[in-house]
């Protein structure tokens, strides 16, 4: 396979594995480890539920939703300039898809046109209020390790679930590292909140070139000990290494990373189910453990969906599975925008997709 296609191949697998993982987990977000097994079974969930209206799509929630927005942001950035801005305004039209019936006459780009990503799935309180703070003026981001200028004490996953497009765009690790720290800061300002935004995005961006999962996490380890504050996250990426060292990745094993509910431990419920994929080539296995358990179920399924696709593409996702989630053709369409427009640098061929945001910086 060439590297055009390998690229591709792994980041539609990035994000189509997010929507995959965050639609297995979305039924049973809510119920505890005990309720699945009680509802559906043991081993508990083993694909897609059924929902409300037969034959329809597998229904994917705010982290796919504000994962699209994330990549239109870079999208609709002008070259050279600063993303926070472009991606802040893009996060703004997902807000508007959340309070919105659907989309306007003249609607603001191509995601803001689309229907289905009007659905409100139990979006996260930090990213509703932040945003809500920050609608007329954005307050810019603030030194890592200090608390960020909105919801100071927030770390909840919901900057970790949007984050991958960051490592998509062939920056490396330390820009995608920055860029989705600093855009973690427009919701959550604890310090863990956004440093593993950070360390998700330099994953998913070692994940694309080919390297080694247990040497990424090693890296941004590394990078991670130079920052005030990342302690936790340091703390949750060895935990989630040493537990994949020691058993396949499990409902136990999860349990013992953490509900995923807070940023730190759904970065480390991926990273744990991702390493354990790598060792045993077990993709189904993977996604199935980090969703089946007592948490935060589609955004571990998401967060590990993306870290999965990053390193194995698209093939290695089951595909019944990605054949039936909720806006695949759309998620195609932005990852080939992404390859296109960053690691070729044509902008042209979607440019009608994406008008570039030139609006002055609030």
């Amino acid at each position: 396979m060439r590297d055009y296609e390998i690229l591709v191949h792994k980041v539609r697998g990035t994000l189509v594995g997010g929507a995959v993982g965050d639609a297995l987990g979305w039924p049973i977000e809510f119920l505890s480890r005990a309720e699945i097994l009680r509802r559906y079974g043991e081993p508990g969930v083993t694909g897609f539920l059924p929902g409300p209206e037969p034959g329809a799509p597998a229904a994917i929630t705010d982290d796919t939703q504000m994962t699209l927005f994330t990549a239109e942001g870079l999208l609709r950035c002008p070259p050279g300039s600063d993303a926070v801005p472009a991606v802040h305004r893009a996060y703004l039209r997902w807000l508007n898809t959340q309070q919105a019936p659907g989309p306007a006459p003249a609607p603001d780009g191509w995601l803001a046109a689309q229907p289905f990503l009007y659905a409100v799935r139990a979006p996260g309180n930090a990213c509703m209020t932040g945003l809500r703070r920050q609608s007329a003026e954005l307050l810019p981001p603030r030194p890592f390790g200090t608390q960020g200028p909105v919801n100071s004490h927030s770390k909840g996953c919901g900057t970790v679930m949007r984050s991958a497009p960051f490592g998509l765009t062939g920056s490396g690790p330390a820009a995608a590292f920055d860029l989705a720290a600093r855009c973690g800061q427009l919701t959550h300002g604890h310090p863990t909140g956004y440093l593993a935004a950070g360390a998700f995005a330099a994953l998913i961006d070692h994940s694309i070139r080919g390297v080694e999962l247990r040497a990424a996490v090693g890296e941004v380890v590394a990078r991670l000990h130079t920052i005030t504050g990342a302690q936790e996250t340091i703390d949750a990426l060895e935990l989630a290494v040493s537990l994949a060292d020691s058993e396949t990745a499990s409902a136990e094993g999860v349990a013992r990373a953490g509900e995923g509910w807070i940023a730190e431990e759904c970065l480390a419920v991926a990273v744990y189910c991702a390493v354990s994929a790598q060792d045993t080539g077990d993709v189904r296995g993977a996604l199935l453990a980090a969703v089946n358990h007592s948490g935060d179920s589609d955004s571990t399924g998401a967060v590990a969906g993306n870290l999965l696709g990053a390193g194995h593409g698209l093939s290695a996702l089951p595909a019944e599975w990605a054949g039936a989630v909720e806006g695949r053709d759309l998620l195609i369409q932005v990852a080939d925008d992404l390859v296109t427009g960053f690691h070729y640098g044509d902008r042209d061929r979607a440019a009608s997709r994406y008008p570039l945001d030139t609006a002055p910086a609030s």
